[in-house]
């Protein structure tokens, strides 16, 4: 196990290596948080499925999978990819053609100052607990591999994707997303494989799988249709306008170029996604009663690929963390620096930008390490994640992008109470369905306080006209 370790410590120095030699060619803000607006269609693609096929599909899914069967595998991948669809037929288009630099700027376009400022602090919560989920995960992969406390593995990942991302900006991100990317299919087909011959092929693994396991709905449970409406809610809804996926569409060399890029990636994440789902499965039969659920995928390797084939598989792991934690520390910082702080500073030269920028990544990087070791499980981060805030900043960006409805009063009553019914329905009312309670709020305190600006507008024009 030395070797391997000491294979992923290369490996991880790889990647370290390609983002600082990259991010030598910065030489302003938008080569560090678009990479100059440069994407073509491959790289684009890649970027999109790399950075969203994380942790949450590689350890969170094949975990889940293997405690509930496939009923666990609502959200990932089918969810997710649902989600980059979903961008890449509706909204890529008409964000590119905004010429934004981040998803705040639309709030600030379309209605004013204050809102682009309340929308960032209503991201950025969810972006940082994206990056910590990824962190966790990837101390569950140094702790399988080299016998550490999760702990002390989780602070040994934090300082490799802090430096890793303050170094890289997203020219550098993309370029190392490609090369991940790669490794993580080659790695997870290649994992796949073996154990499909330690389960006796295909036929024989597929009949060791008890039937109940292959359902995709529990029958058994007392789950409602709200409730399933719910859970392919947040990864669809609380996922679409992340900063994560926006940027991609916005470093994109076209209009076309982006929407080819979300709907590529979208179905590359579910061809690859089922890989996790299928093992996680298969899993159960060859490694029951594993106390860690979530290291399934790690526990794997170790039985049945040799140390060298184990290095690949755990290369491949780690391309997945690192290619979405990069990513959510990016965005995160595009948010604070361009939104709030580079505004306060009046106009700051290129090169203060950038240094800007980095900084909100180091201390994004602190706030998702302190996050991720006080997590349960990387399954409930993600969902954490994708429900934080997000009702309200798709209601606001829907009717903003495509309608001439609603102003700045609007805009912040949909995000408010979006948000705060969705804290109040998780922790304290205890709510079934939460997320769907939170986005009605929004939708209903929009149009409400809409119809209001409209029907105060019209009594000005009629006041004035007299």
């Amino acid at each position: 196990m030395n070797w391997v370790l000491l294979g992923i410590i290369v490996y991880i120095l790889i990647q370290l290596v390609i983002g600082i030699v990259v991010s030598r060619k910065i030489n302003n803000e938008d080569d560090y948080l678009l990479a100059g607006r440069s994407l073509g269609t491959g790289l684009a693609t890649l970027s999109v499925f790399a950075t969203w096929f994380g942790a949450e599909t590689c350890i969170g899914a094949a975990g889940a999978v293997y405690e509930n069967g496939l009923s666990g595998a609502t959200i990932d991948p089918f969810g997710y990819s649902l989600c980059l669809v979903v961008m890449g037929l509706l909204f890529s288009i008409p964000l590119w053609r905004r010429q934004m630099t981040t998803l705040a700027d639309l709030f600030k376009q379309r209605y004013s100052v204050n809102i682009e400022r309340l929308a960032v602090l209503m991201m950025v919560p969810g972006t940082v607990m994206w990056a910590a989920a990824q962190i966790r995960a990837f101390g569950q992969v140094l702790s399988a591999t080299g016998g550490f406390q999760v702990e002390l593995a989780i602070s040994c990942a934090s300082a490799v994707v802090i430096i890793y991302t303050l170094y890289g900006g997203l020219m550098a991100d993309v370029i190392t997303d490609a090369v991940q990317g790669v490794a993580l299919i080659l790695g997870l087909m290649m994992l796949l494989v073996l154990v499909v011959e330690a389960s006796g092929g295909w036929q024989v693994a597929i009949n060791k799988i008890e039937p109940e396991r292959l359902r995709f709905f529990n029958e058994s449970s007392t789950h409602s249709w709200l409730d399933t409406v719910e859970l392919w809610a947040i990864p669809v809804c609380g996922s679409l306008m992340s900063q994560e996926l926006v940027s991609r569409v916005l470093a994109s060399r076209s209009p076309e170029i982006a929407r080819r890029a979300c709907v590529g990636g979208g179905l590359l994440y579910l061809a690859v996604g089922l890989i996790p789902v299928t093992t996680g499965l298969l899993g159960y039969g060859l490694l029951p009663n594993l106390n860690h659920p979530e290291q399934i995928l790690p526990q794997l390797a170790q039985t049945y690929l040799s140390s060298f084939l184990y290095v690949i598989f755990a290369g491949a792991l780690i391309s997945a963390i690192l290619s979405t934690v990069d990513s959510a520390l990016l965005a995160a910082s595009a948010l604070i620096s361009h939104n709030l702080i580079v505004p306060v500073l009046g106009n700051p030269d290129e090169r203060r930008k950038v240094l800007i920028a980095r900084a909100a990544v180091l201390v994004c990087g602190f706030i998702a390490y302190g996050l991720a070791l006080h997590a349960g499980r990387v399954y409930s981060l993600v969902e954490e994640a994708s429900a934080f805030g997000s009702a309200g900043v798709i209601t606001v960006v829907v009717f903003g992008l495509f309608t001439r409805f609603g102003g700045s009063l609007s805009a912040g009553a949909g995000l408010i109470s979006g948000l705060v019914v969705w804290i109040a329905g998780n922790y304290w009312l205890e709510l079934q369905t939460p997320y769907l309670w939170s986005l009605g709020a929004a939708i209903f305190s929009y149009i409400l306080l809409a119809c209001y600006e409209k029907c105060a507008i019209e009594r000005k024009a009629v006041f004035c006209q007299r």
